[in-house]
């Protein structure tokens, strides 16, 4: 998004009802100039505006850190769950200390950014990732404001690491710098994240051992913020993914009617219950939604306030979201990037078409292990009327972990 955003209020309010029309309401539940990586010390910007990026702006970075046009998965690869060695059974923490301080403000680097944080609140949403402890670990955000989800591009963002989710307090975090945003294509996609603009790409130059990491980020304009969860896990580490919408939700139409009037959904009884019952047997738990990426904080507040266990939240990267084929298309993508780490879940949950073909084209194994919530799955899955069904059969099983 460019400053074009907001030369018309009649474009800004056609945005609006674009992308409540867009939004699906079915069929599915349903990122510095380019980052610079400046020391910890180092925080004066380098001619932001310019646009720093040095290396091709349609290299991917894979899995392995490699660049290449990405992983080829079929469902021979997929069907092993549980290879390598089984982790701690240690909670998922909820990495929820006091954030950080902000410091003083800055003036802005460009007078776009008055107009744009002037366009209304902030949409600003992190991108969780899963990584192996040998992947180069990036931590990514997005930063925009107002109906039009206009973009806040070469502004200084400062990022703080909560190492293992360990501590309560604002002396617990560790500073790793400061970044700025993205003018549209300033760097190459990372982690099959484009660049739209608005983006931070910062490579955390620590290696990350192994659990729950919890990145904040902090806008030195404004003092907005947003946050970014790193999971840094073996290859094999057993885990379970979940839809959201109408497969956790009570109602595929509730994300945009609740988004409407700022409600948070309701959940399907006995949903919490099952995730934590599997997630006390040592599976750390995903949900990927093929909603739209602006609502990615939403997301985040129905997993905390509906009581589901933290874990790592995917949205599409998309203003619009996925429905029918593109959900498809979108959700075996991020299980065959699962999948190149070695990650394939051992048990997945989805109520619509879409869902049951990303899963069959993930070779999720056993079919039983495919759970739909009243939902036929033409494939073969598993047809559930409720959660609550599922609890004592889930607090029966061994552990994954030791």
């Amino acid at each position: 998004m460019t400053s074009q955003a907001w030369s018309s209020p009649l474009l800004a309010l056609s945005a609006i009802a674009v992308l409540a029309a867009c939004t699906p309401p079915a069929e599915d539940d349903g990122t510095a100039t380019a980052m610079t990586l400046a020391s910890a010390e180092d925080t004066t910007p380098t001619d932001p505006g310019e646009g720093t990026a040095s290396t091709p702006a349609d290299t991917i970075d894979d899995a392995d850190g490699t660049a290449s046009e990405g992983p080829s998965t079929t469902a021979d690869a997929t069907t092993d769950a549980t290879t390598g060695p089984p982790p701690m059974c240690e909670p998922v923490p909820s990495c929820d200390a006091v954030p950080p301080p902000t410091g003083p403000l800055r003036e802005w680097e460009h007078f776009e950014s008055t107009l744009v944080t002037a366009s209304g609140s902030e949409r600003h949403r992190g991108r969780d990732m899963f990584y192996n402890p040998g992947d180069t670990h990036w931590a990514m955000a997005k930063f925009a404001y107002g109906p039009t989800d206009w973009d806040l591009s070469g502004e200084q963002v400062d990022l703080y690491l909560l190492r293992n989710c360990l501590g309560t307090e604002e002396a617990d975090w560790e500073p790793l710098g400061p970044a700025f945003t993205t003018f549209d294509g300033d760097h190459p996609t990372v982690e099959g994240v484009e660049d739209s603009g608005g983006w931070v790409f910062f490579q955390i130059p620590m290696a990350l051992p192994l659990g729950r990491h919890r990145v904040h980020f902090v806008v030195r304009g404004d003092a907005s913020r947003a946050d970014a969860y790193i999971e840094v896990v073996e290859p094999g580490t057993p885990i379970i993914l979940s839809d959201i919408d109408g497969t956790l939700t009570t109602d595929e139409w509730e994300r945009l009617v609740d988004f409407l009037q700022d409600n948070i959904p309701d959940i399907n009884p006995g949903a919490p219950e099952a995730l934590h019952a599997l997630v006390d047997k040592g599976y750390r738990p995903m949900y990927l939604t093929a909603r739209p990426e602006f609502l990615g904080n939403r997301t985040y507040d129905f997993v905390e306030q509906r009581g589901l266990p933290p874990g790592i939240i995917h949205t599409t990267l998309s203003t619009t979201g996925a429905l029918g084929s593109e959900a498809v298309t979108y959700k075996t993508g991020e299980l065959q990037a699962l999948a190149a780490r070695g990650l394939v879940p051992a048990w997945v949950f989805g109520n619509t078409d879409s869902d049951a073909t990303a899963y069959d084209n993930a070779g999720i194994m056993p079919l039983d292990h495919r759970i739909f919530f009243q939902f036929d799955d033409p494939f073969g899955g598993r047809r559930i009327e409720s959660y609550q069904d599922l609890v004592p059969e889930f607090e029966a099983l061994d552990p994954v972990c030791e």
